[in-house]
């Protein structure tokens, strides 16, 4: 099994998130540049994001303000996707065919909430089955990235008994992260979306790619 994250990892939405993000923290008077939303934000359940960047930078810790400026981002983040030309990263759906050549099942995980990356999946047109075989959110889990929680979820939901058959790839260091608390065979950072390969090394992953299709060699080396 493949997990990947979605922004910017397989889906390419110009960081149309964190722009969205610092946006909704900027209406709230709380003016962080894109490089501080990034930082602390990417990767993350995006409430979550919100209460980090807020305590990290301004020293807040305040779930009414949080949950304000999550509602905001929500509504912003809507309309956004609506009129944002949303596309495959390279290369995303020519490596999930050639999995599913190889039977290896792919899923899709995301700190964004179902509804939203159940949007996203439509204006891709990609269908469960055809280029995924599962999609699993935040809003499935108790617990968010840096914990394993929506990778054991995946491994249950398809019979996957240890971390050791899976991969995770993520474009963040908390994605990293999350993988080697699953205790996946393989952390892969990618330099497609949030962090760049310096911030993505710093969480120590197994591998970084500049593009999907470099993770080929890799999977087909482990066989």
């Amino acid at each position: 099994m493949v997990v990947f994250d979605m922004a910017g990892t397989t889906v390419d939405e110009n960081n149309v998130v964190y722009k969205t993000l610092q946006k909704a923290l900027e209406g709230a008077g709380y003016p962080f540049t894109l490089d501080q939303v990034l930082l602390q934000g990417a990767g993350k359940e995006k409430l979550q994001a919100i209460k980090d960047i807020l305590h990290t930078y301004a020293g807040i810790d305040d779930d009414v303000i949080a949950k304000t400026v999550y509602a905001s981002f929500i509504g912003q983040l809507a309309s956004a996707y609506k009129t944002l030309d949303i596309l495959p990263q390279p290369n995303a759906v020519e490596l999930f065919s050639a999995l599913k050549e190889r039977g290896i099942l792919t899923v899709l995980n995301t700190g964004y909430n179902r509804e939203t990356a159940e949007s996203i999946l439509k204006k891709l047109s990609w269908q469960k089955g055809v280029e995924f075989d599962a999609l699993v959110t935040a809003s499935e889990v108790k617990r968010n990235r840096p914990e394993p929680d929506m990778i054991w979820y995946a491994m249950k939901t398809f019979d996957v008994p240890m971390g050791k058959s899976v991969v995770k790839v993520g474009d963040s260091a908390i994605d990293i992260e999350e993988g080697k608390n699953a205790g996946c065979l393989l952390s892969i950072g990618i330099t497609t979306g949030a962090h760049t390969a310096e911030q993505l090394s710093e969480a120590r992953p197994d591998h970084i790619l500049n593009n999907l299709i470099e993770l080929l060699p890799i999977i087909d080396g482990m066989v």
